[in-house]
């Protein structure tokens, strides 16, 4: 049996307190969607089996280009990582992989697996880390490294991100992430051209490493840290990637990658049809990039990238297999609280994606009735789906009110007094 970090009588004792009003509103949510021909056990079922991983970095405090203010107990390495991650999938039963990156979360790959199998955590995609230079580094990534001018440095980009791979091996992950901070901030600075085909060939390296059974994500975005172009600027230059690798190759959508008025779940379509979508980092954003809490901006934009997922896998679409993280900064929030809360809101768009009539939206759609069509979408992100949730996080041994429960049990005072407090530090432009 695995560890529990929280105290398993406080989680009983907090549920208990809990389970009559829950069992009300879910009989009541169940009355109401029989009528509309849904059974919620169905649904309930589905969203019990939903998994979302934690980025490692994610537990930790983040920050701007102007400053950043460290928490409380942050922790001090990838073990104290773990841990928190630990108690954020007992509380939500919905977040049983980590995902590291590298060299950030480096250290010996026996001991990492033997750290995150006492909690029954496993570990998903690896991501590669050449956007920033590491302690000793001989060749500085400055002005790029996979599409770098000088060979040198590309090469030692592509060992880092084969060395990913070797360590992920071992802990048992299947994929590998790439994003690059890659690109010019002047006009002329670059050729646009034989630095796409330098990041192409140096790609092509790192897919040859792939094993069999490996997956590897390509990441796009817009902007930063280079501000007027960068090579893996959209979802466009991303599918190139992913179709000039390879079957294995596909594109990672980050729901902040976008401009503000872009269409997100109509991109996620595409790529589902034509086969090239791998999974999802989810965040929100108000500008692009924010990598605000999931759905705390726009929780339809969230709902209807899930209907696209949903129709694809109630459809039986080919291929269909994608991958699904958070990635988000924790600047102002209790890191833990911040995760907990998106993962619950990621269940919840898969939820009411669930719930959409799709014979009737078709047949709406077929008649051209756009406001029909549109309402039957509303109808189902309406529908509070929180009884689901929280009987889906009771039946496999996680907290009712998570955050609640978190609170209760005091983890952050305890953490606190045990993690050294950290300085903070300023931001390059202040």
């Amino acid at each position: 049996m695995s560890e529990q970090i929280i105290s398993a009588e406080l989680v009983v004792k907090h549920n208990a307190a809990r389970k009559a009003d829950l069992d009300r509103d879910y009989a009541s949510l169940g009355e109401r969607l029989d009528r509309r021909g849904i059974a919620i056990e169905a649904i309930r079922d589905k969203v019990e089996k939903f998994a979302v991983a934690i980025p490692s970095w994610g537990v930790g405090t983040g920050g701007t280009r102007f400053a950043r203010f460290p928490g409380a107990g942050e922790p001090r390495d990838i073990f104290d990582k773990i841990e928190d991650c630990a108690v954020i999938s007992q509380l939500t039963q919905a977040t049983p992989t980590v995902s590291l990156h590298i060299p950030w979360d480096k250290a010996d790959p026996n001991r990492l697996k033997q750290a995150a199998s006492r909690f029954g955590l496993g570990f998903d995609a690896m991501n590669s880390n050449t956007f920033s230079d590491a302690k000793d580094q001989k060749l500085s990534y400055k002005f790029g490294s996979l599409s770098h001018a000088d060979a040198g440095t590309r090469r030692q980009a592509v060992e880092h991100n084969l060395e990913c791979i070797e360590i992920g091996k071992t802990l048992g992950s299947k994929a590998l992430t790439v994003w690059i901070g890659d690109g010019s901030n002047f006009p002329g600075q670059v050729n646009f051209a034989k630095a796409f085909e330098r990041y192409l060939d140096a790609m092509r390296e790192i897919y040859a490493g792939l094993p069999d059974d490996w997956r590897l994500f390509t990441e796009h975005k817009m902007y930063e840290p280079a501000f007027y172009s960068t090579v893996v600027q959209d979802w466009g230059t991303n599918y190139i990637i992913a179709r000039e690798l390879g079957d294995k190759a596909f594109c990672l959508v980050d729901l902040g990658h976008h401009a503000p008025n872009v269409n997100i779940e109509m991109i996620v379509s595409r790529l589902i049809q034509f086969g090239k979508l791998g999974g999802f980092h989810f965040n929100d954003s108000k500008y692009g990039d924010d990598d605000l809490d999931a759905g705390s901006i726009d929780p339809y934009r969230l709902f209807l990238v899930f209907n696209e997922l949903v129709d694809a896998e109630l459809s039986g679409a080919k291929g269909f297999d994608p991958a699904h993280m958070l990635d988000q900064s924790h600047n102002v929030t209790d890191p833990i609280e911040s995760l907990m809360l998106s993962a619950v809101e990621v269940q919840r768009a898969y939820a009411q994606a669930l719930l959409v009539d799709r014979k009737a939206l078709e047949g709406f759609q077929e008649d051209n009735d756009a406001l029909m069509a549109t309402q039957t979408l509303k109808l189902a992100y309406r529908t509070d789906v929180e009884p689901i949730l929280a009987m889906a996080r009771l039946r496999t041994g996680g907290a009712i009110d998570p955050v609640a429960a978190y609170r209760e049990a005091g983890y952050r005072s305890k953490v606190a007094a045990e993690r050294p407090a950290v300085a903070g530090g300023g931001g390059g432009i202040v």
